[in-house]
C-alpha cells in the first residue's frame, strides 16, 4: 500500500531551497494564493498552507480548510493570519522570528544614514544631470542622540549597531527591565522622553490594538526640531498624515520608511517629499533572510505534521525552545495523559502534572501541556499542542502542574495525580530509559508497581488476584488473534488486589476488553493506543 503525501499548500513565493526541503516529504501544491477563491479550492485536503505576507488566512479561509494543521508564516508578522480563530480550531501558528531581524536591522540603518545625507533625493539630481553639493549637505551621525522605540529583537541589532557610530542609544519598551537595559548600554526613558531627546527615532514594535499610531500628531511635535524619524517594522505605528505635515512645515528634518498603513502603496503625498527616503517594505528582501525564513518554517511544517512540539508555534502555551533533556518527556507526558483517561472511571475534575529530579532544572512547563494533549485526545476531536489548554477549560478540568528537584527513585519521573468528580483518585507514573533512543516507561498506575514500554496498544486490567486469569485473557486475545508482546501483574499481597497490564500488536476493541473484564470478574478493564 503505497502512503499518501500530506498536502503542503505553498501560496506565496518561497525561497527554492524551503521547497527542496518540504518536497522530500510532502505533497507540494503552488498557488497565487491571493485569488480568494484559487487558495480556498486549493486547500480543501491540505494540512499545512505556507505564506509570507501577500496572502490572507483568513476564518474564511480557515472554513475552507477541514484537514488544516499549520499555517506557517514565512516572516515575522502576523497581520495576515486569523491567529485566535486558527487556535479555536487547533491549527498551529507559526512564524519566522529571528530569520529576518539582521536584514531588518540593516534596513533601518539604512534608511537613517541616508536620511541624514539626503542620498536619495541627491542621487536623483544627479541622475538628473544636476551636480547641487551644496544643496544636499547633510549631518554626521557621530555624536547624537538615537532613540528606539521597541527594543525586541531587532531594536536592540540596532542599538548595538548604533553604538559603533559613536553615538548615544535611549530607548523605550515597557516590558525590558532598566537593569537588561543597562547591561546593553542604553538608557530606558518614556516615550515622550525619547521622542524629545533624540536627533534620530527608529521604530521597532510589532503592530496591534495597543501600538497603531502609537505616534502622532502630538508625539511628532515633541520630537526636537530638526531630528529624523524612521520606520521599518511595520505600518500604521506611525500616522502618515501627522507625519507629512510635520516634514512639510519642517520641524523635522527628514524620514525613512519602509512600511505603509496601506500596502501595496505606489501612491502617498509622502512620495511628493524630498526629505522622504521610501522603499517598498524590503526589510526582509535579502536573499539571507529568505532562505532563513523558508528553511525555519519548513522545518516546523515538518515537526508540526510530525505531531511533535513546534518551538516557533505562536499560539502555544509554554512555546519557546524545549531543552533537549526535556524534549523525550514530551512523548512520556501525552501517553501518561492517555493512560490516565483509559484507567479513570469517571469525569475527570483536576489533574497535577509532577515532574520530580534533575530534569527540573530546566523548563518543564512544556510537558504540563504535553499531558493536557494526551488527557483530551480520546475524548474530543483534533486535541493538538494549540487548543489542549482550551479544550481543559471547556470541560472544566483543571491542569496545574508541580515541580520537585528531588526524585526518591534518583530518577527523572513524570506523574499524573488526577481527581475525579465522585472524589476518586487517579495517578499514573512514567519515566525515559534508554541511551541514545531514550523509550517511555510506565512504572506505576493506581499504585501499582510496573515497569513496561509506555507504548503501542496496552491492556489494563483490575482483579483479585486469583490463577487462571492469564489463561482466560490468552484464550480469549488468542481467538481474535491479537498476539499478546508483553505482559506484567503487580499485586500488594496474594490472593487480594492486583493490576495486570499488556502490550498487545493490536489495538484491543473496548467490548473485548468489557468482555475479559466480565469473564475473569475483574472489577476494570481499559484498552489503550499511546500511539496515533
Amino acid at each position: 500500500m503505497v502512503e499518501v503525501q500530506p498536502t503542503v499548500v505553498i501560496a506565496d513565493p518561497l525561497a527554492d531551497s524551503a521547497v527542496d526541503v518540504l518536497s522530500r516529504d510532502f505533497n507540494i501544491r503552488t498557488i497565487d494564493g491571493t485569488d480568494v477563491a484559487t487558495l480556498h479550492s486549493a486547500l480543501a485536503d491540505a494540512e499545512a498552507v505556507v505564506v509570507r505576507s501577500a496572502t490572507t488566512i483568513d476564518a474564511a479561509a480557515l472554513e475552507a480548510a477541514p484537514k488544516l494543521k499549520v499555517v506557517a508564516r514565512a516572516g515575522v508578522g502576523l497581520d495576515n493570519v486569523a491567529v485566535s480563530e486558527a487556535t479555536e480550531r487547533g491549527v498551529m501558528v507559526v512564524n519566522a522570528p529571528t530569520s529576518n531581524i539582521v536584514s531588518a536591522a540593516e534596513q533601518a540603518i539604512t534608511l537613517l544614514l541616508a536620511s541624514a545625507r539626503h542620498t536619495s533625493v541627491a542621487s536623483r539630481s544627479l541622475r538628473e544631470g544636476r551636480w547641487d553639493r551644496k544643496k544636499f549637505t547633510g549631518v554626521e551621525v557621530r555624536g547624537k542622540t538615537v532613540g528606539v522605540v521597541g527594543l525586541g529583537k531587532i531594536g536592540q541589532l540596532v542599538a548595538a549597531r548604533m553604538k559603533a557610530f559613536d553615538t548615544e542609544i535611549v530607548a523605550y519598551d515597557p516590558y525590558v527591565q532598566p537593569s537588561r537595559a543597562a547591561q546593553m548600554g542604553i538608557k530606558l526613558m518614556s516615550l515622550e522622553e525619547v521622542l524629545a531627546v533624540s536627533d534620530f527615532v527608529t521604530v521597532h514594535l510589532p503592530k496591534t490594538p495597543e501600538t497603531a499610531g502609537l505616534i502622532a500628531k502630538d508625539e511628532l511635535a515633541r520630537m526636537k526640531p530638526g531630528a529624523r524619524i524612521i520606520n521599518a517594522a511595520r505600518g500604521g505605528l506611525i500616522d502618515e498624515a501627522a507625519l507629512y505635515d510635520a516634514l512639510q512645515s519642517g520641524h523635522l528634518a527628514a524620514a525613512g520608511l519602509d512600511v505603509f498603513a496601506t500596502e501595496p502603496c505606489t501612491d502617498s503625498p509622502l512620495f511628493e517629499l524630498d526629505n522622504v527616503v521610501a522603499t517598498p517594505h524590503l526589510g526582509a528582501s535579502t536573499r539571507e533572510a529568505q532562505d532563513n525564513a523558508g528553511l525555519a518554517v519548513a522545518k516546523s511544517v515538518s515537526l508540526a505534521l510530525a505531531g511533535e512540539f513546534v518551538p516557533d508555534a505562536v499560539n502555544v502555551q509554554a512555546g519557546g525552545i524545549v531543552d533537549e533533556d526535556v524534549r523525550p518527556y514530551l512523548t512520556l507526558a501525552e501517553r501518561l495523559g492517555r493512560t490516565v483517561t483509559a484507567v479513570c472511571d469517571g469525569a475527570l475534575q483536576s489533574v497535577t502534572v509532577e515532574v520530580e529530579g534533575p530534569i527540573t532544572a530546566s523548563d518543564v512547563s512544556v510537558l504540563q501541556l504535553a499531558a493536557s494533549k494526551g488527557l483530551f485526545s480520546a475524548v474530543a476531536d483534533s486535541v493538538t499542542y494549540v487548543n489542549a489548554p482550551l479544550v481543559a477549560k471547556q470541560r472544566g478540568v483543571d491542569v496545574g502542574l508541580r515541580v520537585n528537584a528531588d526524585s526518591p527513585a534518583l530518577q527523572n519521573t513524570v506523574t499524573l495525580r488526577g481527581a475525579l468528580v465522585d472524589g476518586q483518585a487517579v495517578s499514573v507514573s512514567g519515566t525515559v530509559a534508554g541511551i541514545g533512543d531514550e523509550q517511555p516507561k510506565l512504572l506505576e498506575v493506581n499504585g501499582f508497581d510496573l515497569d513496561i514500554d509506555a507504548a503501542g496498544a496496552l491492556l489494563f486490567l483490575s482483579y483479585n488476584d486469583h490463577p487462571g486469569v492469564v489463561g482466560l485473557i490468552g484464550g480469549t486475545l488468542g481467538d481474535l488473534e491479537i498476539n499478546i508482546g508483553s505482559m506484567q501483574v503487580s499485586r500488594k499481597a496474594a490472593g487480594g488486589e492486583a493490576f495486570m497490564v499488556m502490550t498487545t500488536d493490536a489495538e484491543v476493541p473496548a467490548d473485548v476488553a468489557a468482555h475479559i473484564q466480565r469473564t475473569v470478574g475483574a472489577d476494570a478493564a481499559a484498552a489503550v493506543t499511546l500511539e496515533d
